[in-house]
């Protein structure tokens, strides 16, 4: 297992909540997702986000456009920690 901290936070928009920043990732290995530890903009909740529901913010200078990635709405749902897909 290992926790990477974000310095700086990278600002994140993490599916079905909103846009955040990312502070730190938690890597618990190959059978696993990785963990994004994410303050949320609205409401300052922090959450830790499995790997497919996170996306990064739109950056125009960068190309990034806000456009939905194709596909997105075909992944498939994410099991909790530690249980395995069926």
């Amino acid at each position: 297992m290992s926790f990477t901290q974000l310095s700086p936070p990278l600002p994140l928009h993490v599916t079905d909540r909103g846009k955040g920043q990312a502070m730190a990732v938690i890597d618990y290995g190959p059978e696993f997702d990785l963990l994004w530890v994410v303050a949320m903009d609205e409401g300052g909740e922090i959450w830790c986000v499995p790997n497919p529901q996170v996306r990064m913010q739109a950056n125009w200078s960068l190309g990034r456009s806000r456009a939905p990635t194709p596909g997105l709405g075909k992944l498939a749902p994410v099991p909790s920690v530690g249980k395995p897909a069926a």
